[in-house]
């Protein structure tokens, strides 16, 4: 055992001089690959993860290191040559459920979990460039299209669809994603584009819709109008009605008034002249007796009270005759009265 020891540290001896320093920076973790299973657990990729911001060294030529940046990525697919990651028109293009050809810019927020960096080392790549570029820019292009292919034309315009299948596209990426030890926090849909001919199609349309909703505001408002002005003609027949009512009543109270005036102006009169009727009746009926004698004998003596009367000859003898006015008096009043 001692000397196994022993061989092994001259070994390290010998070698010592030429070990390398590896480090990793702060947003990087290392993973180990063992060419020689002297020093290491097995022979490969080591499942240690050398932490961020360390020092280590190694054997030259018997080691390889490599490092993983962990920090969060944006797989970036646009169609403008200077935002995007490529400098080609990168956008994903697919195809509605309506048959239109769409291109879309995308946004994949991916980043790589600590613990999964020697898997990646193993079944992907050397880095985290070569794990964006072999596994998750295929697989985003491939699974987002697939979930983009479920939208209409229609949708598109729609802010709360696109966030829906936004958040389809993250999950059904993140669950494909997940046995590599990709996170992927988000999938963000930015611009989209209509082939040319599609585009003047929707232009024409939406200017249809807005002449059409234009043409139906105008003919609510219209009809609105239309209501106002028979409401208001029917408040003004109603209140010309209950004018002509008022009117109508007026005039009929002032009749009956009228009326009532007349008849009891009616009944006056002919109360009046039955009562001077009655009276002159009664006086007929008083003068046709002994009063009515007496009475025209004061008036026929009141009427010769203070006349002179002459008496003129008569006849051819020259006589002159006697007249005896109390006889003429008596002998008038004696006549039965006919009459008042």
């Amino acid at each position: 055992m001692s000397s196994r020891i022993g061989r092994l540290a001259f070994t390290l001896a010998l070698l010592a001089p030429g070990c390398v320093s590896h480090s990793t920076d702060e947003t990087e973790v290392g993973v180990l690959v063992c060419k020689l299973s002297i020093g290491c657990p097995t022979l490969g990729v080591q499942q240690a993860v050398y932490p961020p911001g360390s020092t280590h060294f190694f054997l030259a030529g018997v080691r390889d290191w490599y490092t993983f940046d962990t920090k969060v990525q944006n797989l970036e697919m646009m169609a403008s040559a200077s935002k995007g990651d490529r400098a080609h028109a990168d956008d994903l293009q697919f195809k509605t459920t309506d048959g239109s050809d769409v291109s879309m810019d995308i946004t994949v927020v991916w980043s790589i979990e600590t613990g999964k960096a020697p898997l990646l080392l193993e079944t992907v790549g050397v880095n985290t460039e070569e794990v964006k570029e072999k596994l998750v820019r295929p697989m985003a292009r491939s699974l987002v299209r697939d979930v983009l292919n479920e939208l209409d034309s229609e949708s598109l315009y729609n802010a709360d669809r696109r966030f829906q299948q936004a958040d389809a596209a993250q999950r059904t990426l993140a669950a494909a994603l997940q046995p590599f030890g990709i996170v992927v926090s988000r999938v963000i849909l930015h611009e989209h584009r209509f082939t040319p001919e599609y585009e003047k199609v929707i232009q024409q349309r939406k200017l249809a819709e807005q002449r059409a909703e234009q043409l139906k505001s105008e003919a609510e408002a219209a009809q609105q109008e239309a209501l106002r002005d028979l409401e208001g003609a029917r408040g003004k027949a109603a209140s010309d009605t209950a004018s002509a009512q008022g009117a109508l009543s007026r005039a009929k109270l002032e009749a009956d008034a009228h009326l009532y005036e007349q008849q009891q102006n009616a009944d006056a009169i002919l109360i009046e002249r039955t009562a001077k009727a009655q009276s002159i009746a009664k006086q007929n009926e008083a003068l046709r007796g002994a009063g009515g004698r007496a009475m025209v004998k004061l008036k026929v003596a009141e009427a010769l009270k203070g006349k002179s009367i002459a008496l003129v000859p008569g006849g051819g003898s020259g006589a002159i005759q006697r007249l005896d006015v109390n006889r003429m008096v008596e002998l008038f009043m004696a006549q039965p009265a006919a009459g008042p």
